[in-house]
């Protein structure tokens, strides 16, 4: 098979586990043809993130203590994982060319006494440079030929919205196809960093935290391969989170529209654009622990066996949000009161997770991250306040409850099971949203509930006897 593995954070933080990386992709390569994508050391891409901070605030000495705790960090990794000499060296070279670089960046930063979009992109994509040199040298070492690819050298061409962008895929598709295509047929592996690419002007771009599952289907999608696996530090995608509910289940197989589902909903374990390249190529997908490479994981695929389409798949929450109920009797059959809304907010930089509005179109509720509440209110005051609206009634610290499974459509009393378990346990609802396509019934609660919601619903369900 033609396999792209994803490698996250906590598998490669260590020598040993880089070591064991190594060692099953070497074993794996007997039989198949293997492209590794691999994310940032744990707590890197946070140093760096550091970095800019130091810089916005002028803290030079601060700024100064991380890129040595990163140079510091990745040498004694490249010592550890390495035994041939003339491996280490070239491994060892390659990196003080890249702490070079990155010093002298951070230099024109503070020089410059600002960070933009554009250079952000740029520092933070750094974290992938370093463990692909890492990565791709444990597997030298180990005696199979490989070689370490940035985004950027692999082929990924991206718009230039630095920060969130996307790839221009069929640009990409040409690239990758040839550049990797070429380095399979000699027998290579190529390690590539996620996360980013580059636009059509060569500046590093990325996807946003979380984006290297994203470039692991980019990169599936253009050589057409015929699986794609997300390896971390869990066995797959569960019935619950497992810090909440203790009985939570690993779920064998699922769809992909119910996995964009949990990954929007809370699901860590995948970036939620992961599944666009994959839709039209319709390549399975396996989410694995790279610590328990015998566990199969879970399954992803464009339609589920009849076995596998529970009522219910999961229950998902997303804790920490701000409520907003947006009032006014303008509003009333009064034509783009909604359209002015989402545009004031779009306009701030403010993404809307869910939406309610009554019949009577005399209010419209929406969610937002805690993070975006201020800037959210400001923004529909200064706009909307005496105009449309005539009052903002705001609620903070609250959580999205969501029920994700496929099996729900047309089931009837799916949402009666649901209200009837979270009163029960004296868990009061705020607001509550379905989608005409059944997928998921999601509602809100306060903080303080999510962990009763989930579980009164785990057990409603029955999700610990799922599979």
């Amino acid at each position: 098979m033609k396999l792209v593995i994803k490698y996250g954070g906590t598998s490669i933080s260590e020598a040993g586990r880089i070591r064991a990386v190594a060692q099953h992709v070497s074993s794996l390569s007997r039989h198949h043809q293997i492209i590794i994508v691999c994310s940032a050391t744990s707590e890197t891409t946070d140093d760096l993130i550091g970095i800019s901070e130091s810089i916005k605030k002028e803290n030079k000495s601060k700024a100064g203590h991380l890129v040595s705790k990163i140079t510091d960090r990745h040498r004694k990794l490249a010592k550890e994982i390495v035994k041939k000499p003339d491996v280490r060296k070239k491994l060892l070279a390659r990196l003080d060319e890249d702490f070079a670089e990155l010093a002298a960046l951070i230099d024109g930063m503070i020089l410059l006494g600002e960070v933009t979009p554009r250079s952000m992109d740029y520092l933070i994509s750094f974290g992938e440079r370093l463990s692909i040199s890492l990565v791709s040298a444990a597997i030298n070492d180990s005696g199979k030929k490989s070689v370490p690819l940035t985004g950027k050298d692999a082929g990924i061409v991206t718009d230039s919205n630095f920060g969130q962008s996307k790839p221009l895929m069929d640009t990409t598709r040409l690239k990758v196809s040839k550049i990797v295509g070429a380095l399979l047929s000699g027998k290579t592996i190529p390690v590539v960093g996620g996360f980013a690419g580059a636009d059509q002007h060569g500046h590093v771009t990325t996807f946003g935290r979380g984006g290297s599952d994203y470039s692991a289907t980019i990169i599936g999608s253009c050589i057409k391969a015929d699986e794609i696996w997300l390896m971390s530090d869990v066995d797959g995608l569960m019935t619950a989170d497992p810090k909440i509910v203790k009985n939570a289940k690993l779920l064998r197989e699922v769809s992909y529209v119910e996995a964009v589902e949990m990954a929007l909903f809370g699901a860590k374990q995948i970036h939620p654009r992961t599944f666009e390249p994959l839709l039209t190529k319709k390549i399975p997908m396996k989410i694995k622990n790279s610590f328990n490479t015998e566990n199969e994981g879970t399954l992803v695929t464009a339609s589920v066996s009849q076995s596998s389409k529970n009522t219910v798949k999961c229950v998902s929450s997303v804790k920490n949000n701000g409520l907003i109920d947006i009032q006014g009797g303008s509003m009333v059959g009064t034509p783009g009161t909604a359209g002015s809304i989402f545009a004031t907010l779009a306009k701030a930089g403010i993404n809307v997770m869910m939406i309610s509005q009554n019949p009577s179109e005399s209010s419209i509720t929406i969610v937002v991250k805690n993070a975006d509440l201020d800037r959210a209110v400001s923004a529909l005051e200064i706009e909307l306040l005496g105009k449309i609206i005539k009052k903002l009634d705001i609620t903070t610290n609250v959580a999205i409850i969501a029920l994700i499974g496929s099996g729900m459509r047309g089931t009837v009393g799916v949402a009666s099971r649901v209200f009837g378990a979270v009163e029960k346990h004296g868990v009061n609802v705020s607001m509550i949203t379905q989608g005409s396509s059944e997928l998921n019934l999601a509602f809100v609660v306060k903080n303080s509930d999510t962990g009763a919601a989930v579980r009164a619903l785990h057990d409603a369900f029955d999700l610990d006897k799922i599979n």
